[in-house]
């Protein structure tokens, strides 16, 4: 507990120094850390080569590729995030100005997940320096290569007195939601993250908490052949692409119109083995499951025995190697696990309906997921879909890329999180925007005359509801003060 604090005592002194606030320091620190992912992508793909047995591919992709973007967009960017915003201000106030400012919130505190290690741990953090904070950041100890890589590599290319890495597990955890921070950003899951708002209101310490969920799919019939094809090509990267389905807004579940199953199902297997091969030993391209605990929860989805009858493709499991087959699951029964808990692993199940428009009803009985993913080109469908459902993204023909879209804002709604980021709304997660009001002294009313309040108040009124007639009427108004003021 000693090394936790005296840490954070190290990096408050830090932001009370002032250094960070300076936009010099912030794109310092951008740069820094382009040169460490440019230094260090062999390392960085290895790392999560062993933690996780990702692709060299898909470790630049969902890694690599998506913080060296987000630290680009933000060093090209952070001094216009700097600058004052204008605020227009009612010219009841006349004359007055004012501004909202951008400050830094102080010493922030990320906690990092296992799924996308480096990502989710550096994304966040380029959020912090460009918003001007310190920070200490704690990666996931499922993902131990990727943790040393950054404890030990981050010290080498950032200010050690701003920026620091903390290792450990559960114990190191508890430590530190015991101290005070201005800021804690987690991602994970939402049974970890109750515990964070918990530590988190005995210091009233303002959070964000990127979740999950059970992101669904909805397909509608398309009559056009590829479409259909293109279609289900993006349901497969967008379900095993990004860690074997093990992300947060990986796809959950497909909901289709019953008579079109056994198109889709088809077409599923026959992308599944071009993109990762036949069978559970000539599998390739795809990430393991992390380590054993997973592997047996996952596992245990497919133990039910009227879960198992409704396996339509796949199934096969490798204990040694910690492997799950892509697995298609036709009907499983609403109330197994599988369809109540999120299932973070290989496991495709489609539900069918009578007709597509009642994929809204069933969306809507459950919890507030993370994404929906919508593939139709019937425009009333897409409207009622956006008015009539709640998510934290919705995505119309393609699955996933709404994550690398730094221009729009990435987080949950209810039980799949709150709170946004990527791009500028990172630099907004990591301040405070403080309203800031200039006001002359050239100009006051004081209710001396009895016959004049009355009047003044008419007009003030005005100035309210009308600004530019309520301006007119305040000027009016003054010169006649002014006047009887002389005749006085």
């Amino acid at each position: 507990m000693d090394r936790v604090e005296e840490m954070l005592g190290e990096v408050r002194r830090t932001f009370k120094g002032g250094r960070t606030r300076g936009v010099e320091w912030r794109k310092a620190q951008l740069q820094a850390l382009l040169n460490l992912l440019a230094e260090n992508e062999d390392k960085i793909i290895e790392a999560l080569r062993q933690d996780l047995g990702k692709h060299p591919v898909e470790a630049y992709r969902d890694e690599v590729g998506v913080v060296k973007k987000s630290a680009t967009n933000a060093f090209r960017c952070v001094e216009k995030w700097m600058a004052p915003q204008k605020g227009r201000i009612p010219v009841v106030f006349f004359p007055a100005r004012g501004a909202v400012v951008s400050e830094p919130l102080g010493v922030v505190l990320i906690f990092a997940s296992w799924n996308f290690p480096i990502s989710l741990a550096l994304d966040p953090v380029i959020g912090a320096i460009s918003a001007g904070n310190t920070v200490v950041l704690k990666p996931s100890d499922l993902a131990p290569k990727c943790s040393s890589f950054l404890a030990n590599t981050i010290p080498l290319y950032l200010d050690p007195e701003a920026i620091k890495v903390v290792e450990g597990g559960k114990d190191i955890s508890e430590q530190l939601l015991q101290l005070k921070w201005d800021k804690i950003f987690f991602t994970g899951s939402p049974q970890v993250a109750r515990l964070i708002m918990s530590a988190a209101a005995k210091h009233l310490t303002p959070v964000t908490l990127e979740l999950g969920g059970k992101c669904p799919t909805i397909l509608d019939t398309l009559s056009n052949s590829s479409d259909l094809q293109v279609a289900v090509k993006r349901i497969v990267g967008g379900k095993w692409g990004p860690c074997n389905g093990q992300a947060c807004i990986g796809i959950d579940y497909v909901l289709v119109e019953t008579q079109f199953a056994p198109v889709l199902i088809e077409l599923l297997k026959k992308f599944i083995k071009r993109f990762y091969g036949e069978n559970l030993k000539t599998l390739e391209n795809l990430a393991r499951i992390v380590n054993k605990h997973h592997f047996e929860r996952v596992h245990n989805l497919l133990k039910d025995p009227n879960v198992a009858a409704t396996i339509v493709y796949g199934g096969s499991v490798d204990e040694e190697n910690m492997v799950i087959e892509p697995t298609i699951l036709l009907n499983p029964p609403l109330d197994a696990e599988i369809m109540t808990e999120e299932i973070f692993g290989p496991l495709l199940p489609i539900i069918t309906l009578n007709n597509i428009e009642e994929s809204i009803q069933f969306i809507n009985s459950r919890p507030k997921p993370l994404a929906i993913y919508a593939f139709t080109k019937n425009d009333s469908l897409k409207e009622k879909i956006l008015q009539e459902t709640s998510s934290g993204s919705l995505t119309f023909n393609d699955a996933i890329i709404q994550f690398v879209a730094d221009t729009l804002p990435f987080g949950g709604v209810g039980q799949s999180g709150f709170g946004r980021y990527h791009g500028k709304f990172s630099f907004d997660t990591f301040s405070h925007e403080k309203a800031v009001l200039h006001r002359s002294f050239l100009i006051e009313l004081e209710p001396r005359y009895p016959p004049w309040n009355d009047f003044k108040m008419d007009f003030v009124k005005l100035a309210y509801d009308f600004d530019y007639v309520g301006l007119v009427l305040l000027l009016l108004g003054l010169r006649g003060l002014f006047r009887r003021n002389r005749r006085q």
